[in-house]
């Protein structure tokens, strides 16, 4: 792989496809995928992996993707790569346009349908020092995509590579796309078996050169309150108001140090990111994270005893809260057998850097799979600013993680 720029164009026209197509997934929905929309990708997927002579290429019942790269070493471990096509609930993803801004010659990067946005290394630090590379970006009303549709093309990519190039050395290597990360639910419990690799990576990360081993633990919690309902001019003594009940028990819970834009590092928080009812019924949703099980427990603690004071303090409410495991920090199990950790190591020194490890303040569908038994690192793609308009990638940062990967299944061969 000698030629720096022999995956750019493929990876440009990738992603700006897939982006192109809707696939934005729904946490309030019950059926698998969450939305008929992400299939429009998978199917896409299926077509493209016939095409470049992938085997085994199926879209199983729960929305997954799966597709083996034949081994051509017989010695080597089975390694799965593993990204997703859901874009992420939190802003507006429907009818997204791509658009490519090569050789970029460090101006203001503008936006045609949102004249306000301005991209520059000021509103991104890391598009700092990246003029002549390539970026991508949406058009200012839309995210891109890039989370994880960026991972997506560089898998294909990569794929394509092994499977077109003679002489590689690499043993059997399997893909999986998966449906729901964004809200949580893309790992089926079928997915370890069916995927049935010794260990795998998601191409989920950002920055160039860095690998996370480390992600929060995970819990959401829904707080429901009932309050009593009367008519408001004859309410006196008899009216409980369940948005007053709600005021009291997020205004409790907002303290420096324990809310997302008031922590950092490994500080962990609680969030309500949605509320939803009136004055007789309101319904509150959460997300709870940190990286120890105790800090997280204390979390859903002092959530229990907020919800526990309002209901004493408004005589006539209910509050229920109800807490639900999501996932788990991914270092409890890779702490065990570093080999995924360190080979990612390895082939990341191949493109020229020396990896960053820094505990994601999220979690990837690695941080479950690596529950489930499947060891399951993340490794970079380049994208930016997700899930908001100022969303972009580097074609050149995709590129070399795309050489990464490549590098990474033939260093396990040897």
């Amino acid at each position: 792989m000698s030629d720096p720029n022999q995956f750019n164009q493929k990876l440009t026209d990738r992603l700006v496809t897939y982006c192109g197509i809707d696939s934005q997934s729904n946490e309030h929905s019950t059926s698998i995928p969450s939305t008929a929309i992400q299939l429009d990708v998978s199917r896409h997927l299926v077509a493209e992996l016939e095409r470049i002579g992938a085997s085994e290429v199926e879209l199983t019942s729960y929305g997954v993707v799966l597709a083996t790269v034949p081994a051509t070493v017989d010695t080597a471990p089975t390694i799965g790569f593993c990204a997703h096509v859901d874009t992420a609930p939190q802003y507006n993803a429907t009818g997204v346009k791509p658009r490519v801004i090569a050789n970029w010659d460090g101006s203001d990067i503008t936006y045609p349908d949102n004249p306000d946005l301005v991209l520059n290394p000021t509103t991104s630090t890391y598009l700092e020092g990246k003029e002549g590379e390539d970026i991508i970006t949406a058009s200012g009303l839309t995210l891109l995509g890039a989370d994880d549709k960026a991972g997506v093309a560089i898998i294909m990519t990569m794929a394509e590579h092994l499977l077109t190039t003679p002489g590689l050395k690499h043993g059997k290597v399997r893909l999986a796309f998966t449906p729901d990360e964004e809200i949580g639910k893309g790992v089926h419990a079928n997915l370890p078996a069916d995927f049935g690799v010794d260990f795998a990576y998601t191409l989920d990360g950002a920055k160039r050169g860095t690998m996370e081993y480390e992600t929060f633990s995970a819990d959401g919690a829904v707080v429901t309150i009932t309050g009593t309902s009367a008519h408001p001019g004859y309410a006196k003594d008899k009216l409980t108001n369940a948005l007053h009940v709600a005021a009291q028990i997020v205004s409790d819970l907002d303290e420096p140090g324990t809310t997302p834009e008031t922590t950092s590092g490994r500080e962990s928080f609680t969030h309500i990111y949605a509320q939803e009812g009136g004055s007789s019924e309101v319904t509150l949703r959460f997300i709870l994270r940190a990286f120890e099980m105790d800090d997280l427990e204390a979390q859903a603690t002092r959530l229990k005893s907020a919800c526990a004071k309002a209901e004493g303090d408004f005589p006539g409410s209910k509050v229920t809260c109800e807490i639900s495991k999501q996932y788990r920090n991914m270092r409890y199990w890779l702490e065990n057998d570093m080999t995924p950790v360190d080979l990612a190591r390895d082939a990341i020194r191949t493109e020229g850097f020396e990896p960053d490890s820094v505990p994601i303040r999220g979690g990837t569908d690695g941080s479950r799979l690596t529950e489930l038994g499947v060891p399951c690192p993340n490794l970079y793609t380049g994208m930016m600013e997700i899930h908001g308009p100022l969303e972009w990638i580097s074609v050149q940062d995709m590129a070399s993680a795309t050489r990464m990967i490549a590098n990474l299944v033939q260093i396990a061969a040897k």
